[in-house]
């Protein structure tokens, strides 16, 4: 029997992910990983794993998979429902499944992104020491479709910790902080615009970047008609396009823009955005 699940259905969309290929801006390489890099971590080592093996990231429900051998899988990420042979199985808690069983990720209660880790890992080709797909370059294995057959890598000990965790409930409202800068002084009162205002995410937010619906940010007379020259942005920046609505840097964002980044969201803080649904209420918190 080969170790292996074979991919039946993938919802909107996923993507095999780990915690990304960090170190690679010169050449113009994303880190990319999973948004929610704590689930995808906690879902590795409920099942066994290393926290940086490679799993499945996929975005409102609709995963399904069989076994091709007998192995170990959990879900973590918000509460989903998590099906065996049809048979309700419960997530954030280790599912072993035997072969030929069929296993189904539906669509979380609240929240966007659920991560799905197998005992012993994805074991994808990898690119630039990582198995993650970056949905910008392309870099990575392409994003998951009906028939793909996902190698499994060697348990190396059984699944560990907590027989099962209590899935988190993500809010329909978000308070990000924001540290200002590089260019916040591009800004009129930056620290009291980004305080006072108010937006909603947006539909055509994605892996490289969630964009806000709301108030517009408004620049200093000095830099009113200023073009800036493309410099190095990092994950987390909050950069201002000329429309005035930031938009935050994800995972897949490009390496360097052309826009002014009035302040950047801390590391810690992201996984709550990648969870963040259309719609979901944002204040933006300046810090520090």
């Amino acid at each position: 029997m080969t170790r292996a699940l074979t991919v039946l259905a993938t919802g909107p969309l996923s993507l095999v992910q780990d915690l990304g290929r960090p170190g690679n801006a010169h050449l113009g390489v994303p880190p990319s990983g999973a948004l929610d890099a704590p689930s995808l971590a906690l879902a590795n080592r409920l099942a066994g794993n290393d926290e940086s093996a490679a799993g499945i990231e996929s975005v409102f429900g609709g995963l399904r998979l069989r076994a091709g051998s007998s192995c170990t899988v959990v879900v973590t990420g918000p509460s989903a429902p998590v099906l065996v042979n049809g048979r309700a199985a419960g997530s954030h808690t280790p599912v072993h499944l035997r072969a030929g069983d069929e296993v189904e990720v539906g669509s979380p209660l609240a929240g966007l992104r659920t991560y799905l880790a197998a005992s012993g890992g994805i074991e994808v080709p990898a690119h630039l020491g990582s198995r993650s797909t970056d949905v910008l370059s392309g870099l990575g294995p392409d994003p998951l479709a009906p028939g793909d057959v996902l190698p499994l890598g060697t348990p190396t000990r059984p699944p560990r910790g907590a027989d099962a965790v209590p899935p988190p409930s993500p809010p329909d409202s978000l308070a990000v902080p924001v540290l200002l800068g590089p260019r916040d002084d591009w800004f009129d009162g930056p620290a009291a615009q980004l305080a006072a205002g108010a937006w909603t995410v947006s539909p055509e937010s994605n892996r490289v970047g969630l964009r806000l619906v709301g108030t517009r940010l408004t620049r200093a007379a000095a830099f009113a008609d200023r073009e800036l020259t493309s410099e190095p942005v990092v994950t987390g920046a909050v950069q201002v396009p000329a429309s005035g609505r930031p938009v935050v840097f994800l995972a897949d964002h490009p390496t360097t823009g052309g826009y002014p980044v009035v302040g950047v969201v801390p590391g810690d803080a992201l996984a709550a955005l990648a969870q963040a649904r259309p719609g979901t209420r944002v204040r933006l918190r300046p810090v520090g």
